[in-house]
């Protein structure tokens, strides 16, 4: 049987080497203008737009239709999509999963987003690589997903609370000039805040804590940014001087995740093994 992994963007992944990897694209709406997440987006420029505009913009999901044309080419299918609780991408998903009854098909809820779902995608790319069956690359991912944790630092939360991902109190707080708001991915996929910081060296400081304190022992970790990768390098030296045999991987937040984490924010993934 051949494998194929499919993410929704949030996973800030558009190709995999010596992989079969495809995904379907989230969207940013505003008023006059529609960005697909997909590789032809210019990140940067959707960016400054956003920042320069006063009427509120919004983000769909990619649809059943979209899902379905993914599955398509291979007999097992892998399915990684961002927390149900934050989008209707999961659902679309599992829709799409059953119009093909004879497909092997996995959709995990990562209950998470970015840096989190790419972990799940080494796992099961570690599977592959094993030769282990599909079921037990299912198995092993669902013990997996345990173990995975997501911080975040954001200099802005207004997307976030225009959005109804947080409360407008809350946004207020990353409005306040040098305060940056750390949060987490619950349990259940949701967003927590945690504590704020002044100024960058506070925040790596309270994200290096807040690491340890959640159990990472010094393995895998990747750190997306949002063109802020002299805080990301940062962070990752921090680590490094505490844990020199880290995995760490710096990435970049693509369309979705740079919508959400705006300007200058951080997200970061780690295991805890």
């Amino acid at each position: 049987m051949n494998y194929k992994i499919v993410t929704d963007s949030s996973s800030n992944e558009y190709f995999l080497e010596n992989i079969p990897y495809s995904t379907v694209p989230l969207r940013i709406r505003t008023v006059d203008k529609e960005y697909v997440d997909n590789p032809d987006l210019n990140v940067r420029e959707m960016v400054e737009d956003l920042k320069s505009i006063t009427t509120k913009s919004s983000t769909s999901c990619p649809s059943a239709g979209e899902w379905m044309e993914a599955f398509e080419g291979a007999d097992c299918v892998f399915a990684i999509t961002i927390s149900s609780n934050l989008s209707g991408s999961y659902n679309a998903a599992c829709m799409a999963k059953e119009e093909f009854p004879d497909k092997k098909i996995e959709v995990f809820d990562s209950l998470s987003t970015g840096a989190g779902m790419l972990l799940i995608v080494e796992k099961i790319i570690d599977g592959i690589r094993q030769d282990l069956s599909f079921e037990e690359i299912v198995e092993q991912v669902h013990e997996y997903q345990k173990h995975i944790h997501l911080l975040f630092a954001l200099e802005s939360m207004t997307n976030l609370a225009n959005n109804g991902r947080v409360s407008p109190l809350v946004a207020k707080g990353a409005g306040l000039i040098g305060i940056r708001l750390i949060g987490k991915a619950s349990d259940t996929g949701t967003i927590e805040m945690v504590s704020k910081a002044r100024g960058r060296n506070k925040t790596i400081k309270n994200l290096v804590l807040l690491i340890k304190e959640m159990g990472y022992k010094g393995n895998k970790i990747r750190i997306d940014h949002v063109y802020n990768e002299e805080c990301a390098n940062q962070l990752k030296e921090t680590l490094l001087n505490e844990f020199p045999e880290a995995k760490i991987v710096i990435g970049t937040c693509k369309g979705l995740c740079s919508f959400y984490a705006e300007l200058g924010g951080l997200i970061v993934g780690f295991e805890d093994l």
